[in-house]
């Protein structure tokens, strides 16, 4: 498996000019906290009512990420950027998608919900239960001594892709490891 690029920015550069604001998206989520992402990786919003594992666009195959359970019906593909071209990822939601401006001091971390960790839990149970044998769960090596092994994410799972917790005016957000499953969706997809 190939080492992991990671991409070099330093979070500051995403603020805007105006007043040290940060501009980002909220992405509504089933079964979670709506996702918070940087609205300048949004490479494009689109409607589309299928559910899909990869996605054509401008030419090139996306892989997609789902924010809803199988039994909900899509209605939006949202393209974001990767670190390179390749680790471009698309998400499948329903519901509109809102963009604010806050001050990163009015961003507070915060733990995920009781509720969230208790329906992740039982999804890791069921996950294993039903996957028994097939090793889903082991850890993603990588080519170096020096990184750690991180368990595979599933879209069921949000301790799997969470990379932090987040309030904003008394509302929840998850911020998604994005990078965490870029590679491991293209990885899957290879």
């Amino acid at each position: 498996m190939n080492q992991i690029r990671k991409h070099s920015f330093e979070a500051v550069s995403l603020l805007t000019a105006d007043n040290g604001l940060l501009e980002v998206s909220i992405i509504p989520a089933m079964n979670q906290p709506d996702w918070l992402i940087p609205t300048s990786l949004i490479l494009s919003i689109e409607p589309y009512h299928e559910r899909i594992w990869t996605y054509l666009w401008h030419q090139q195959e996306v892989a997609v990420f789902h924010l809803l359970p199988r039994s909900q019906t899509p209605d939006k593909m949202i393209v974001l950027e990767g670190n390179t071209s390749v680790h471009r990822i698309a998400l499948q939601t329903v519901g509109d998608i809102k963009n604010i401006q806050v001050r990163i001091s009015d961003v507070k971390d915060t733990e995920l919900p009781e509720k969230y960790l208790d329906v992740a839990q039982a999804n890791i149970n069921v996950n294993k239960k039903r996957d028994e044998g097939f090793n889903f769960f082991a850890p993603v090596v990588t080519g170096s001594d020096n990184e750690v092994a991180e368990e595979r994410f599933r879209e069921n799972v949000i301790l799997s892709y969470l990379f932090q917790t987040v309030m904003i005016d008394d509302h929840y957000y998850l911020v998604p490891d994005l990078d965490k499953i870029a590679h491991q969706l293209v990885d899957l997809d290879s």
